[in-house]
């Protein structure tokens, strides 16, 4: 086994201390480990990224670098050119190998060939190791050696790999031991702010590092999973876990969040078991959108469907400038959009409903969405991102079949009955009755006259009628996937 006496941990969307297999393997052969991440101003400052993610992430660097000097060591934040920047550090450290975690983005794996072959052409050993997901891409397939490109046998079989193969958290406790010190580190530059780059935060974009990422799993074990299949679809009801953002910039590692979901349903009664089970399942699609993207890497730009590419999309920009501005005139899809301008994060059933709405009731192609949502979103993932969009557009894997629209007034009638959270998120609609308040055009016009409230100054008028959008989406997406075969 070759040894170093000095190697570098890469970070990227790993930036926490505890359970990192990159840190731990550096260690394992390392004398001293030295943790750097390096900024990439092309991408901070181009079109598919926006303030939410580019403020968790800085916050959670922020978070890493005191972390690591409460430990006597620093992190090296370097900025630039990957290559270029890993060797000179390497150079400084006088270190002889680079240790991270691989990243099934299509363009993190061009990159990382691209600085492995740099780097080794210096003579510095490159290795990456499985982190971002529970299992990898490999690791769940058919017996065939097929990838699943449906979900529930993949989750069997996720399932009964991991009851034989459970994939515990990775002690860092001798890793952390062996980094290096600040003197010997030197130097480095600040934490950005977002502003740097073009991007503007809100207050209320979330912010987050290793220990917040901690509190937030131990409150949601303590006080949500037991009731998370009940409540995660009420967006007016606190019932997720929040810990999206944090799973995707590392803060937590997905194996510590299975583990503590199987503990859970391990030790409660039939009702919790079957809560944690819808926890575990959300893990699991995770795993499972990841492989896909390794797997068949032009979904990053493509219908994995052929047939999907025959969707006669239609291109409005002022009907799209209404869903994206929360200005349909459908309630739950405007409160939806404004949660997301507000917050940069989305409740999950309301992903599902402005996605389809914009996919199926305005015949938007699905890709406008999943670039507004990777700049909005401070959990954005390539991933995830692009599977939710595309099972709502009917041209991903396991997807939802084209032919099933769903009606924006069922579906807050259905998870937000009361209209607390479009209330809260449409103040204008704060007086009107329950029974209306999913559909304020049905509101008589007398009530309408008592509440002082009226359709078209208040509040806007549908964009699109639905039981003609509805019509319009069957006839459009049945000529393209109705018949047609991938």
């Amino acid at each position: 086994m070759t040894t170093y006496r000095r190697s570098i941990v890469w970070l990227r969307r790993d930036l926490r201390l505890h359970d990192n297999v990159a840190l731990a393997r550096a260690a394992a052969v390392s004398d001293e480990v030295v943790c750097a991440f390096v900024l990439d101003p092309e991408l901070l400052r181009g079109p598919r990224v926006g303030a939410p993610i580019v403020g968790f992430f800085f916050s959670a660097l922020a978070g890493l670098r005191a972390s690591l000097r409460e430990h006597g060591s620093d992190l090296a934040l370097l900025e630039g050119d990957f290559a270029e920047e890993l060797a000179a550090l390497a150079k400084r450290v006088d270190a002889q190998a680079v240790f991270a975690n691989e990243d099934y983005d299509p363009s993190a794996i061009a990159r990382d060939a691209a600085v492995t072959k740099a780097l080794g052409a210096r003579g510095i050993a490159v290795q990456f190791s499985t982190d971002h997901v529970y299992m990898g891409a490999d690791d769940v397939v058919q017996e065939s050696g097929k990838i699943y490109t449906v979900f529930t046998p993949y989750r069997k079989r996720w399932t009964a790999t991991h009851e034989r193969e459970p994939r515990g958290p990775i002690a860092t406790r001798t890793a952390i031991g062996k980094l290096a010190s600040r003197a010997t580190i030197g130097a480095t530059r600040d934490v950005p702010e977002p502003a740097k780059y073009g991007h503007t935060m809100l207050p209320t974009y979330p912010l987050g590092d290793e220990a917040t990422a901690k509190k937030a799993l131990t409150a949601f074990i303590k006080a949500k999973i037991d009731t998370y299949g009940e409540h995660r679809n009420d967006p007016a009801l606190d019932g997720t876990s929040h810990l999206s953002p944090h799973l995707r910039a590392g803060t937590i590692s997905i194996r510590t969040c299975v583990a503590a979901a199987f503990d859970a349903r391990a030790n409660g009664d039939e009702t919790q078991r079957k809560n944690a089970d819808v926890w575990i399942a959300e893990l699991a699609w995770r795993d499972f959108y990841q492989q896909l993207l390794k797997h068949v890497p032009r979904v990053a730009d493509e219908p994995f469907l052929a047939s999907g590419k025959k969707i006669a999309y239609i291109a409005n920009d002022a009907e799209y400038a209404a869903w994206e501005e929360g200005r349909t005139g459908y309630p739950i899809v405007d409160a939806a959009m404004r949660q997301i301008a507000t917050y940069g994060w989305m409740h999950n059933r309301l992903r599902m409903i402005v996605a389809s709405f914009l996919t199926k009731h305005q015949l938007h192609d699905y890709r406008e969405g999943e670039r507004y949502f990777e700049r909005q979103l401070a959990d954005a993932d390539l991933a995830a991102n692009n599977g939710g969009w595309q099972w709502s557009a009917s041209t991903g894997v396991d997807p939802q079949p084209y032919f099933r629209v769903f009606s924006p007034m069922l579906q807050g009638q259905n998870y937000d009955p009361e209209g607390t959270f479009v209330k809260a998120m449409l103040p204008a609609l704060a007086k009107l009755p329950p029974k209306y308040v999913h559909a304020p055009w049905t509101l008589p016009p007398v009530l309408a006259a008592d509440l002082g409230f009226e359709l078209g100054r208040d509040y806007p008028e549908p964009i699109v009628d639905h039981a003609v959008a509805r019509a319009r989406a069957l006839d459009t997406y049945g000529k393209a996937l109705a018949r047609v075969k991938s």
